[in-house]
């Protein structure tokens, strides 16, 4: 009897392997859905549409992009981590993604071990900006004005967002006083700097690129280890009196963790050839993104490392949530 359950249970796992394996090769036989996490014209929502069309040609389906806010991120992403693992419900993430993991105690899903590497797309900055009432024209002029005035205000998209973070360790690392005002969207956060009402804010190239000749700002630095080669007459935070502080942002599409690793490499592939698109290149260097193609491999082992860089920052700058 114990040999008869044996073969049957060996026979059903066999099937299960070739059901997976036939519908890995038919995918995608349907639309597949790219979930942005964030709201409509965010860093993420745009970035996928810059390749959107290409993507749906190549995999010979449509390519829908839904965006799905809320909770700082965590809404959009909880439902991919619940979707089935057939390829059809992928994840539009960034750096935040691992952020959420140590802000939040009670997270409805673990950001590393419900999902997995889909692929690469690439990597954006940060800027540094002030208001023109700031009369700081440099980072160092900024540093040692806070330090003469404690309690000059920050905006942000949010507590635990990073535009939270990566100002906080500029505070911490500066070791000035600074008020942190949060907002619903890095849009909020910059309009309160244009009116002088916040002093200053980091935001990502996207965000902050299109006013770098606006007369009610300043933008005086970027937070990247290396210069930015879309502003590379810029200095780093790093050789502006802050050596050592380096924040960016990866940028890709990750899968609930059983996904098939033929739909993964599938996927992985599409991307890359995009990646290598004149067009497309372009539409995400205006953008402020620089690409970055990687193997899912590759993928998973930089989503490890930048974990545990984040979880760093957050507990550098108090933004755990109990």
């Amino acid at each position: 009897m114990r040999a008869i359950q044996l073969a049957q249970t060996i026979a059903l796992a066999l099937l299960c392997l070739l059901s997976a394996c036939a519908a890995a090769q038919t995918w995608p036989a349907k639309p597949v859905r790219l979930i942005a996490p964030f709201g409509a014209g965010s860093v993420l929502d745009t970035m996928m549409r810059a390749m959107q069309n290409e993507l749906s040609a190549a995999l010979g389906q449509p390519v829908v992009i839904e965006s799905r806010p809320g909770a700082g991120g965590t809404v959009g992403t909880a439902a991919v981590a619940k979707s089935p693992a057939d390829g059809y419900t992928l994840l539009i993430a960034a750096n935040s993604h691992n952020i959420n993991g140590s802000v939040y105690s009670n997270l409805p899903y673990h950001p590393l071990k419900d999902f997995t590497a889909v692929a690469s797309v690439g990597v954006t900055g940060y800027i540094m900006m002030v208001s023109a009432v700031v009369p700081a024209k440099t980072v160092g002029e900024f540093i040692q004005l806070a330090r003469s005035k404690p309690g000059m205000a920050y905006p942000s998209a949010g507590r635990g967002s990073a535009t939270h973070l990566s100002m906080a360790l500029l505070v911490n690392m500066a070791g000035i006083d600074m008020l942190h005002v949060p907002f619903k969207s890095t849009g909020d956060a910059v309009l309160e700097v244009m009116s002088g009402r916040g002093h200053a804010m980091i935001g990502a190239n996207i965000a902050v690129m299109p006013y770098v000749n606006d007369s009610r700002v300043r933008l005086i630095g970027v937070t990247s280890a290396a210069r930015s080669k879309f502003l590379p007459d810029m200095p780093t935070l790093a050789e502006s009196g802050l050596p050592g502080y380096d924040f960016d942002s990866w940028l890709g599409l990750l899968a609930p963790v059983a996904t098939s690793r033929d739909i993964v490499e599938r996927m992985n592939n599409e991307v890359g050839k995009l990646l290598r698109n004149a067009e497309v290149l372009d539409r995400l260097a205006k953008q402020g993104i620089e690409p970055r193609p990687l193997s899912p491999d590759q993928m998973n082992k930089m989503l490890a490392a930048d974990f545990e860089r984040m979880a760093n920052v957050v507990r550098i700058a108090g933004a755990k949530e109990e």
